[in-house]
């Protein structure tokens, strides 16, 4: 592997989500990613329907340029050969409950015998100590828990989950800054990541105004932002649209093009103030205006002025979209007739193009891993 993380062994011991997606990042950038599995496997390689040769799909988009070694970390030659292969990684992370955690010994005071320099991820719910680290930790609980949502979906429905797992995905990405932080740092070290923490942090702006202000922020129609209006989605002749203005100059260039010039001096509609405090009637003018015309036309009128707007797209039209291919988001795993595909990593390096290997079959690597080299 290529990559600004090439030379790093990182050991994941995770499964289904929020670990393997934290170890997903850090191999697709080039670290050595050794994935520990039970003999079962991760649940992973079992949760989609869908399977490519012998490659399930769930498992195959969070786990490629990973090796896989199965130990059975319980035992004490599981363990011995967890602890070799710990004396020669940088980092180790984890997302299984704090309880497993400890038991295992998968902490840097239960490994840092064999390697002080070690850094030690522990991703969990609630964090590996206190009343709550052992209370059951999923994506939908924390979303629950966290406000999230509440504040999802219309005011006249049920709290509405986000359309994928936010939280996951979240608590990943903050686990793979904090392993590399500790690496830069020179030093190793327990990091302690709880998806509640990452998922209330994201709430940033909005648990401002509850802290500071006393705001209760609650859900708005149509996905409004609470702050600024027009922003939101509108109903067009044929479907759906997405329009966001936030200075006072997009709002006049809005105006002028929908060719209600009056708008731009009446004291209801003139500033973000005025059109925040008169929401109901700035924004039923504005669905009226755009129910004469399709998304896609308002989108030709509207994106060339520098206003932001957008059709709503399904995923499948998203994939297959203009967008998607010019940035070269939707890449082959291992040879092109390998038939396996998936989204390309987010971060682009200059002068270095990623590489991205199936994902590896169960105890593929252990040998490999186990009488190998030092990282």
């Amino acid at each position: 592997m290529n990559g600004p993380l090439s030379g790093l062994r990182i050991i994941e011991v995770g499964h289904m989500l929020a670990g393997p997606y934290c170890g997903l990042l850090l191999a697709d950038m080039g670290a050595e990613v050794v994935k520990i599995e039970p003999a079962e496997g991760d649940i992973a390689r079992r949760v989609s329907p869908h399977f490519i040769g012998p490659h399930n799909a769930y498992f195959a988009s969070l786990n490629r340029n990973k090796k896989s070694v199965v130990l059975d970390l319980a035992s004490p030659e599981g363990r011995r050969e967890l602890e070799t292969l710990a004396a020669r990684s940088h980092a180790l992370v984890t997302n299984l409950r704090p309880s497993a955690i400890k038991k295992l010994g998968l902490t840097y005071e239960g490994l840092r015998a064999c390697n002080p320099r070690l850094v030690c991820v522990a991703l969990t719910g609630y964090g590996l100590e206190g009343p709550y680290a052992e209370n059951p930790a999923y994506d939908y609980v924390i979303q629950a828990l966290t406000g999230v949502m509440a504040l999802t979906g219309d005011p006249s429905s049920p709290p509405t989950k986000a359309g994928y797992s936010a939280v996951d995905n979240s608590a990943g990405i903050v686990a793979a800054m904090g392993l590399l932080a500790k690496i830069v740092e020179g030093r190793g070290g327990q990091v302690d990541v709880a998806m509640y923490d990452v998922m209330l942090s994201q709430l940033n702006y909005l648990a401002g105004a509850a802290l500071n202000a006393g705001e209760s922020v609650e859900r708005l129609a149509n996905s409004s932002h609470p702050y600024m209006v027009p922003a939101q989605i509108f109903p067009t002749a044929d479907g759906w649209l997405t329009l966001f203005i936030t200075h006072d100059k997009f709002w006049k260039k809005f105006c002028l093009e929908v060719e209600r010039p009056e708008w731009v001096d009446d004291p209801l509609f003139a500033t973000m103030d005025s059109r925040r405090s008169n929401r109901a009637v700035v924004l039923a003018a504005i669905g009226e205006v755009l129910m004469h015309q399709s998304a896609a036309e308002w989108v030709h009128r509207l994106m060339p002025l520098g206003l932001v707007v957008s059709e709503i797209r399904t995923l499948a039209q998203s994939l297959d979209g203009d967008l998607t291919r010019s940035r070269g988001l939707v890449v082959s795993l291992g040879e092109p007739g390998s038939g396996l595909r998936a989204i390309a990593s987010p971060l682009r390096f200059d002068g270095q193009t990623p590489s991205y290997r199936l994902p590896p079959l169960l105890d593929e690597h252990h040998a490999e891993v186990l009488n190998g080299a030092p990282a």
